[in-house]
């Protein structure tokens, strides 16, 4: 009987998982996408004659953003039809977990990445002599903001395939749901945040085409610091997923180790938005005005800090739960 409950726990624990993961995770590419196609509207309307050019690039900075969903796609295809490896209550735990990781960590980036597709279908019409700088521009853009959609996939099958050994149920099996949350919440920021800088370093070049290589430079800075709060959350993960905790009965520990995940994934959304808004108007500016590029860099890399900040009082209370608590 009790083998009977743990196998209909996992196949409960796969399907919601599954649910949740396609579902969630078709959020963010079908609103990247849409408002991508909007934008390509908007650059056909007034340059009717480039409509080739506007419609090809719409549609490749369609396929970036539906990257993201398409990762959510193979990780519930996998938790559908996967075979568990080992029948417990922590491969039900991780499994659900995967799914969450995964639905929630392809919302920015699916999102993110119509940033940059809009911008550059509005360049193209504004300047078509351009067109292939702007099309580079873009998806180098739009692949850095899938990389959090990337860490939470690891995540997913991390938890999917891992072996657990002789790890005890509890506190683990709140570890491993932590685990998900933590990575696939703090994911939605960075993949946002990433995505307001390549949207507006797209419409700097179309603006002022000279200034290609120092707005990209700009942008992959900016960039980069919004990716750190995903990367938080990825550590935390790696930590919950990977630290043995002896067992405990009780429910402290476990609450303990699933606030850790709730508190490093949350926390990370709003740094991962304002890092990137900050990135936003620093590239519009460097742009605008490339002789002032080395100020506004400073002033954007002192004002990202500041708003990291918040993800680091998340990180630290994070490891508190983990290590002292």
């Amino acid at each position: 009987m009790m083998n009977f409950e743990i196998a209909s726990m996992i196949e409960l624990a796969s399907f919601v998982g599954a649910g949740l993961c396609i579902g969630l995770g078709a959020i963010g590419a079908a609103l990247g996408e849409g408002y991508t196609a909007g934008l390509a509207n908007e650059a056909l309307s007034s340059k009717p004659e480039k409509s080739g050019d506007i419609l090809k690039n719409m549609l490749v900075g369609q396929a970036v953003a539906e990257s993201a969903a398409i990762f959510a796609l193979v990780i519930a295809i996998l938790l559908i039809f996967l075979e568990a490896p080992k029948e417990s209550v922590l491969t039900a735990s991780a499994l659900l977990g995967a799914g969450l990781c995964m639905g929630f960590g392809a919302i920015g980036s699916g999102i993110g990445s119509g940033y940059p597709g809009g911008e550059a279908c509005l360049g193209i019409a504004r300047q078509p002599a351009v067109a292939s700088r702007l099309t580079t521009n873009m998806l180098i853009g739009s692949a850095v903001c899938q990389t959090p959609a990337i860490f939470s996939m690891v995540v997913a099958l991390m938890l999917m395939f891992m072996d657990f050994g002789s790890l005890p149920v509890s506190p683990t099996w709140a570890a491993f749901l932590g685990a998900g949350l933590s990575t696939g919440l703090a994911a939605i920021g960075s993949g946002l945040g990433g995505g307001f800088a390549a949207g507006a370093s797209c419409g700097g070049i179309a603006r002022n085409p000279d200034t290609f290589g120092q707005v990209t430079t700009t942008m992959l800075i900016g960039q980069a610091v919004s990716q750190t709060p995903a990367i938080f959350g990825l550590l935390i993960s790696f930590v919950l997923m990977f630290k043995s905790f002896p067992e405990y009965s009780g429910l402290s520990v476990p609450m303990a180790l699933l606030g850790a995940g709730i508190c490093m994934g949350f926390g990370g959304i709003g740094p991962g938005i304002g890092n990137g808004l900050t990135a936003q108007n620093a590239v519009k500016w460097v742009a605008r005005n490339i002789n002032a590029a080395g100020d506004l860099t400073r002033t954007m890399l002192v004002g990202q800090a500041v708003s990291q900040s918040t993800a680091i009082y998340a990180m630290v209370i994070s490891l508190v739960l983990i290590f002292v608590v």
